[in-house]
């Protein structure tokens, strides 16, 4: 049998099939690098962890509605309400200036938490807030309000600033909202898209604002022992920053590497087997 021949009358025909040993070879490797949670969970150390609070710092803008039994002197701890096109200033509270669908909650203006830790409540004054929970701000303003000025007084507290920022090898940077009360690093990653083909896993940056001081932390999302972390629930105003690969190229796109890895493979095979039909 005259190989070389043979080789050469189908050339062509095996093109297909060499094409697709090449996308199969160049796809092949470890998925180690970009699996979360690698390895056993400790189901006990997970099932005591407790889930603090977040505190109010320092340049918060916090909303507090105040609600009680008797409705006319409640008016003066709040906030003008805007509902629909209808300006008030009735017990629900509200923000001034702020324009609310018909029939929707309205949301108070907020307090803005000064320098000193402060804010100027409507109706009493200064008060220092920092580093309160939401629990310790309502006993707080019981201790300033129930019995003596209001009957069976109750709040509506929010962050109205609860946000992070998500910088570096993340599919949408930017700034984020915290859509509830908590929000882990996980829930925080798939809010911006997931990490790219090029993020470290491994080595995951926090950076936290936290009783005046700055606090850095690296987080290995690799390892179940992540969420035993006290920074793997974010807190208002955190930076999370994701850190590339080395193997990251000048071409950023993962399609586009991938496909010159594909076309080398081709260009090379096809130039061995013009070589064989040349020699022959």
């Amino acid at each position: 049998m005259n190989f070389p021949l043979l080789l050469k009358r189908h050339f062509f025909g095996f093109l297909p099939a060499i094409a697709l040993i090449s996308i199969m070879s160049s796809s092949c490797g470890t998925t180690r690098p970009y699996t979360y949670m690698q390895g056993t969970f400790d189901t006990a150390a997970l099932s005591k962890i407790r889930i603090t609070d977040p505190v109010i710092q320092k340049g918060d803008l916090i909303s507090i509605i105040v609600f009680s039994d008797n409705p006319e002197a409640t008016k003066i701890y709040n906030q003008t309400l805007i509902t629909g096109s209808l300006v008030s200033t009735g017990g629900s509270g509200g923000a001034e200036g702020a324009q609310t669908v018909a029939g929707s909650t309205p949301s108070s203006g907020g307090y803005l938490v000064d320098e000193n830790g402060n804010i100027e409540f409507q109706g009493l004054g200064l008060l220092h807030i920092e580093n309160m929970t939401r629990v310790q701000l309502k006993k707080l303003l019981d201790s300033k309000l129930k019995d003596s000025l209001l009957i069976n007084p109750y709040y509506n507290i929010r962050f109205l600033n609860n946000r992070f920022t998500m910088l570096g090898e993340i599919s949408r940077p930017g700034l984020y909202g915290i859509p509830s009360e908590h929000i882990n690093l996980l829930e925080a990653l798939a809010l911006a898209g997931d990490l790219t083909y090029y993020a470290r896993r491994d080595n995951v940056l926090v950076i936290r604002e936290q009783g005046g001081k700055r606090e850095w932390v690296r987080l290995d999302l690799t390892k179940p022992e992540v969420m035993l972390s006290p920074y793997f629930y974010l807190q208002q105003n955190d930076i999370v920053y994701i850190e590339q690969t080395r193997q990251k190229s000048v071409v950023n796109d993962q399609l586009t590497t991938r496909n010159i890895g594909i076309a080398t493979s081709i260009i090379s095979l096809m130039a061995i087997l013009y070589s064989l039909l040349r020699t022959n």
